[in-house]
């Protein structure tokens, strides 16, 4: 209780519960709505402290079973946030501009990020130095373009397994693509969005930076967390991995001992026995 109550705190103090005038609200936000003051919806943050505890446990397991969970936030005041969250998780982001089809045509999106890849090897490795000058700075800008938009899928080779999104209502074409592909969507909701759109809405204020920091900190620890537990399980079954392989290779050459003097029988075959010393394995008759 002391946690939720220092969290609820925190949201306060960063702005989350305000919301939008009253003209522009969706009446989908009701259950998620405190009270009014001066025109603008105030959020109940009894509810988001809920909703962000749902959706960072959620989010958690996801991160833990070793699946990508993709960033999204193109709005100015998200730009910088995302990346730099996405980032300390290793997780894929998109805070340009959203590509229609990045999801549902993801084939020809990936051809399109090794092209950047390949051109980036190309420029390094002086692949290029017999073109011409022109030519060269050409695609260096073609590189830029793409690394502006595709950089933070760059490391994605399959479709990721959620989507966490800062304000669904600009989002809308990743909403749209993410329901289409059955993708589990997570994001933050204002009082002038549709909470029902998304799987796991989160009720805060997506316009302010430091709501949208708190927020998605918050979902970033989580992951982390679950990332680490999954490293943890990873070094305890290798662990014991090596326990195992020790144990056998000790009982097989225990098994096999030195039969046939040192050389070895086919597996599973039975053990010739070694005749006794200075003999064909018989002793000879003694002459009466």
């Amino acid at each position: 209780m002391e946690n939720n109550t220092t969290l609820q705190q925190q949201l306060l103090e960063a702005g989350v519960h305000f919301g939008h005038l009253r003209k522009k609200w969706n009446p989908k936000m009701l259950p998620y709505i405190y009270a009014e003051k001066k025109g603008i919806h105030i959020i109940d943050l009894n509810k988001t402290v809920d909703c962000l505890q749902e959706t960072a446990l959620a989010l958690k397991n996801i991160a833990k079973s070793g699946k990508k969970i993709m960033f999204v936030g193109t709005k100015k005041q998200a730009k910088e946030i995302v990346t730099e969250c996405a980032q300390k998780v290793n997780m894929p982001f998109v805070t340009e501009r959203w590509l229609g089809g990045m999801l549902t045509n993801f084939n020809t999106v990936r051809k399109s990020v090794k092209k950047m890849q390949s051109i980036e090897k190309m420029l390094a490795d002086g692949s290029f130095d017999n073109i011409t000058k022109k030519e060269r700075l050409q695609l260096s800008r073609d590189r830029d373009k793409m690394e502006k938009v595709l950089g933070g899928i760059a490391q994605l080779g399959r479709v990721p397994a959620a989507l966490f999104i800062i304000d669904i209502g600009h989002e809308h074409i990743a909403m749209a693509e993410a329901k289409r592909l059955g993708i589990t969507t997570f994001g933050m909701v204002d009082t002038n969005c549709d909470p029902n759109k998304v799987d796991f809405p989160v009720p805060s204020n997506d316009d302010a930076t430091k709501s949208i920091a708190i927020i998605t900190n918050y979902i970033t620890a989580a992951i982390a967390e679950g990332l680490a537990e999954r490293q943890a399980e990873k070094s305890d079954d290798s662990e014991e991995g090596e326990d195992s392989g020790d144990n056998a290779l000790k009982f097989s050459v225990d098994e096999e001992g030195d039969a046939d003097g040192g050389r070895r029988g086919k597996p599973g075959a039975p053990k010739r026995r070694v005749p006794a010393a200075g003999g064909g394995g018989r002793r000879p008759a003694q002459k009466k």
